[in-house]
């Protein structure tokens, strides 16, 4: 028996190509494509591609080409149902089973996406032509929407009194009619009653494009029902398993490193009028899993947008809270908070495309700080209140699932509530940095408020001191002074004199400040083992290697430290990779 069409296309929809590649491939970003070594001949130079845009693989040194599944057959020697297994495994997709139940379940899916395309396209064509419409047609022109957009995202309005049921009962199951979520049953009047009636509807589709539930908005806001209803769920459609316009997003993914998260579909309607096409829209509930899983398979960045009002902030915090189990090292999540009384439709009608953008470049927030301002606001500096904010961001912290990412989420909650409690003394050491503290900035306080110099200024002193009583040796062997690094601005700046004076050669003219000599003279202990006389070459070469070696080592520690501190922030692939370079670079695995 065959897959269906239906079960195979979710499977590379939730699935980008280089997803899947990833797992055998080391892959990198090359324009639109990723390009890595081919997995199926030994070469030096990478001649293998992968196109999400497209679906596809290709190898230009074996010609092999193909999809998600024809990869995994090739790389795990599976037949076509073993791959099948594996990616829907892999996607959170339940196995198919080849059964009465399932070929039912087809035909149910097929009769219920039937019944919701017939019933979108009859009343978007309503909408644009039956006169009965005008009262939706002109609250849309109020809001800027014109036919173009009606169109795009194939409105529609539903009249108060209509016979669409009896035209459905005609063509589809009628059980599967009524248990479409579209109508319900007047229990006095005997008769099926359309949900969405009097209401301005919005198609939510399956990632395939398929309509499976409406969204709906009143038109007379003097009506006690509410502003806005969804189709309740049924066997086919769960509101966190989907997201509004997801859809019709995935397939311009490419372009974008974001997508913008907002409360409504007039606020992913209201964007895209001014072509920042790159939004979606929750479904009236809490963000969940799935959901955060769907977008993270097609975008890096998600940017929660909620409305600035009170109600919109809570929004946000339940999202956030949820949202952070889901965060992993290339895939971060922001949030956005407009200025109070503004969602995203109102604020970009006001200000427009570009000032929308320069707000959120400017005002995204990551999770993790979100949750840590907020938590903290709500908190006082009492030790009591300190130690359950610290229970409470720590069971933040162990919620996440990656076990990366949870690391760096726990050093940041404890050291921003470090830093705010009272008394906190942070202490300094050269030989093992903890947390994010940054202990070249604390040196040089030291040194400028106490004159007591650091080990590793004690170090740079030692190095000036073999350099200058061995002028005419460096002249000779310059290769032991390439990629020494001075912390001390005065120690670096002595160096880079030295450097020219060796550079052109005018080495019995050679002089600094008295007083800087004088404290390289004090304070280098290494002339009680490099005397001025000594004129042993390798023993000078074998010390000023080591000393340059501890001072290589800091200066890593340093940007390794760094490194980690900026992850904490953003979460960046790139800052990931290179602090595993850096830490192998220490021979730390």
């Amino acid at each position: 028996m065959k897959y269906p069409k239906e079960y195979l296309d979710e499977i590379k929809i939730r699935l980008k190509v280089s997803t899947v590649v990833s797992k055998y491939v080391s892959l990198k970003k090359r324009g639109k494509e990723f390009v890595g070594l081919s997995p199926f001949k030994n070469e030096k130079t990478p001649s293998f591609t992968v196109n999400d845009e497209k679906g596809f693989y290709h190898c230009f040194s074996t010609t092999e080409h193909g999809n998600i599944f024809d990869f995994v057959m090739k790389m795990q020697n599976f037949k076509f149902g073993e791959a099948v297994k594996f990616l829907a495994n892999l996607a959170g997709m339940a196995p198919y089973r080849f059964s009465k139940v399932d070929e039912q379940r087809e035909k149910e899916w097929n009769e219920y996406t039937g019944i919701y395309s017939d019933y979108t396209d009859y009343y978007h064509n309503e909408l644009l032509n039956n006169p009965n419409s005008k009262i939706a047609i002109d609250y849309l022109k109020k809001r800027k929407i014109d036919n173009s957009i009606i169109k795009e995202f194939k409105i529609g309005f539903v009249n108060f009194n209509s016979s669409i049921y009896e035209r459905l009962s005609k063509n589809y199951d009628v059980k599967i009619l009524n248990e479409s979520g579209l109508f319900f049953h007047d229990e006095n009047k005997k008769i099926y009653v359309e949900r969405f009636r009097n209401r301005i509807i919005f198609p939510i589709n399956s990632l395939s494009g398929k309509p499976m539930a409406l969204g709906g908005r009143i038109i007379d806001t003097k009506n006690k029902y509410a502003k806005y209803i969804n189709s309740p769920e049924t066997n086919f459609f769960r509101k966190g398993n989907n997201l509004y316009n997801l859809d019709r997003v995935r397939k311009i993914s490419h372009k974008f490193d974001e997508v913008f998260l907002v409360e409504g579909y007039m606020d992913v309607i209201g964007l895209s009028k001014f072509q920042i096409e790159n939004c979606i829209a929750n479904l009236g509930t809490a963000l969940t899993d799935k959901q955060i899983y769907m977008v993270t398979q097609f975008f890096d960045n998600i940017v929660i947008c909620f409305d600035g009002d009170e109600s919109g902030y809570k929004a946000a915090i339940r999202a956030a809270e949820n949202s952070i189990k889901s965060v992993l090292p290339d895939k971060q999540i922001y949030f956005l908070f407009l200025p109070d009384g503004e969602d995203p439709d109102t604020f970009v009608e006001k200000k427009g495309k570009n000032e929308f953008l320069d707000f959120y470049k400017n005002n995204k927030i990551p999770v993790h700080k979100l949750i840590f301002e907020h938590y903290k606001k709500e908190n006082s500096s009492s030790p009591s209140a300190l130690a359950s904010l610290e229970k409470k961001l720590k069971a933040i912290a162990n919620s996440v699932k990656d076990s990366v990412v949870k690391k760096y989420i726990l050093g940041f909650f404890l050291e921003s509530l470090a830093k705010h409690s009272p008394g906190t003394v942070f202490k300094n050491s050269n030989k093992s940095f903890v947390g994010f503290n940054k202990p070249l900035d604390k040196t040089k306080k030291l040194v400028k408020d106490t004159e007591i110099f650091s080990s590793i200024d004690i170090k740079e002193f030692c190095l000036l001191y073999i350099i200058i009583n061995n002028l005419h040796f460096f002249y000779q062997r310059s290769d032991l002074l390439e990629n020494v690094k001075f912390f001390k601005k005065e120690n670096g700046m002595i160096f880079s004199k030295i450097l020219e004076c060796l550079k052109n050669g005018n080495l019995d003219t050679f002089k600094i400040d008295d007083q800087l000599l004088d404290q390289i003279e004090k304070y280098a202990n290494i002339k009680h083992i490099v005397h001025k006389k000594d004129k042993d070459e390798s023993k000078i070469v074998e010390i000023f290697n080591d000393i340059k070696n501890e001072l290589k080592t800091y200066d890593l520690e340093l940007r390794i430290q760094e490194l980690e501190s900026k992850f904490a922030e953003d979460f960046n692939q790139n800052t990931f990779d290179e602090i595993n370079r850096l830490k192998k670079e220490q021979n730390i695995n």
